[in-house]
């Protein structure tokens, strides 16, 4: 089973930009559909970013459209998520996830342990 390690977190200001990063392990990352969640405090996990196992599609939330780019290079093994334009509201801790389907952020499976992102105004 895959296993998940996400980086590149920290405290930036509005306006600022970021790229996390999610690591997995093992020979067949290539076949995984991936997404990317966050979970503000008292607020549901909410879906942010999927794509599929080739990068061919994408799916975003709305409130990220056009601020963040979720992308994949399965040579490192790795799925990415540019954030640009942050906002506090953007403010969570920012986990990725294996999924069954692309399009459908509810059919995730495997989770890394979330890395943080606070966006100060």
């Amino acid at each position: 089973q895959v296993q998940l390690v996400e980086s590149g977190g920290g405290l930036v200001q509005a306006g600022d930009s970021l790229r996390l990063s999610c690591a997995a392990s093992g020979r067949t990352f290539s076949r995984y559909n991936m997404g990317w969640f966050r979970r503000a405090p008292e607020k549901d996990r909410e879906s942010v970013a999927t794509i599929n196992w080739s990068g061919g599609n994408t799916y975003y939330a709305d409130s990220v459209k056009g601020r963040f780019t979720i992308s994949r290079d399965n040579a490192k093994n790795t799925v990415y998520l540019q954030m640009n334009s942050l906002k506090p509201e953007d403010t969570a801790l920012y986990y990725c996830a294996t999924l069954k389907y692309w399009y459908d952020p509810g059919s995730y499976d495997t989770w890394g342990q979330g890395t943080q992102v606070t966006v100060s105004s």
